[in-house]
């Protein structure tokens, strides 16, 4: 039955490697491995004495895990595939005794030497097909490095601009312009700016779904607190007079739409409209903890920075 743990090394091989496709060069789809990881340590982050959120290391630290968890997982599908092979397709350093040595720990520590390309040769393989099967691991970990690095430079600069978003509403919230004053050219390539950076953020949501589980301390960075000025925005240039600030205020309604659907299907599954859906991210990013400030503040209007009231996810 030596087959039984050589298939289940493989099947575990292949499905992190399908993971690690889809989460980080499928541009649509976000691997089920580590969705649940980042999912739950977010939920877990929430808890009372977890400070993960309020201190923004729940992304952080969901990236950690899923890298931890890959990088285990391979290890150990491939210290399956060399156990039942062990000690007779294995050389050993003179000071080991290869009886002694040809325990799953063992066969885990092999495995672990060579994804992390050490070569330590203290155990290896000697058997032909073995002997061709250490270098492809060695190969994975070298992937699994190169693929890490490029992950973490794909993330941050997709954080960078969603932060950058919810400055720009923030200055524009803070500067109070009049519906008079957005009813003009210049209120109309306002709105179109904002849409074009909403439709941005709504592509780093599908290529970036990780991106979702990192807290913004900070409420005038944090989009989820200020997209409600966007919508505030949308419906005031509606009523405008000037036809390309009404188109504008089209085309960025639209935007806020298009959003509210990739936060919906990908995270929050309200299944409502985009009104719903909006304050259910802002409750999951905080939003108690606006109101809570702004209370503390004696109730100043410039803290509102929410979208209005509504049910949570369903």
């Amino acid at each position: 039955m030596s087959w039984l743990p050589i298939l289940a090394g493989v099947l575990l091989v292949l499905f992190v490697l399908r993971d690690l496709f889809q989460t980080l060069w499928h541009p649509t789809r976000h691997g089920g491995l580590s969705r649940l990881v980042m999912m739950s340590l977010w939920r877990l982050s929430a808890r009372r004495g977890l400070r993960w959120r309020p201190a923004g290391l729940a992304g952080p630290m969901g990236m950690v895990a899923v890298l931890a968890v890959w990088a285990l997982t391979v290890s150990v599908g491939w210290a399956l595939i060399y156990w039942p092979h062990m000690p007779d397709d294995f050389s050993y350093a003179s000071e080991l005794v290869p009886s002694e040595h040809a325990t799953p720990v063992d066969a885990l520590y092999v495995s672990l030497v060579t994804l992390a390309t050490l070569g330590l040769g203290d155990i290896a393989p000697t058997s032909g097909w073995l002997r061709l099967l250490a270098p492809l691991e060695a190969l994975v970990g070298f992937v699994l490095l190169s693929a890490t690095v490029a992950w973490i430079l794909g993330v941050y600069p997709a954080l960078a601009r969603r932060r950058a978003l919810a400055l720009r509403l923030s200055h524009m919230r803070r500067s109070r312009a009049t519906a008079r004053a957005l009813d003009s050219d210049g209120g109309a390539a306002l709105l179109d700016g904002l849409a074009s950076a909403l439709s941005t953020i709504t592509v780093d949501f599908l290529q970036y779904p990780e991106s979702y589980y990192f807290y913004d301390v900070d409420e005038r960075t944090s989009l989820p607190l200020q997209l409600g000025h966007a919508v505030e925005l949308a419906d005031q240039a509606a009523r405008a007079r000037h036809p390309d600030v009404r188109l504008s205020a089209s085309v960025l309604r639209t935007a806020l739409e298009d959003l509210a659907v990739v936060l919906d299907e990908r995270f929050l599954r309200t299944e409502g409209a985009p009104g719903r859906v909006f304050a259910a991210y802002a409750d999951d990013h905080g939003r108690g903890r606006a109101r809570n400030r702004r209370r503390g503040r004696g109730g100043a209007a410039d803290t509102d920075t929410g979208p209005g009231p509504g049910p949570g996810p369903a």
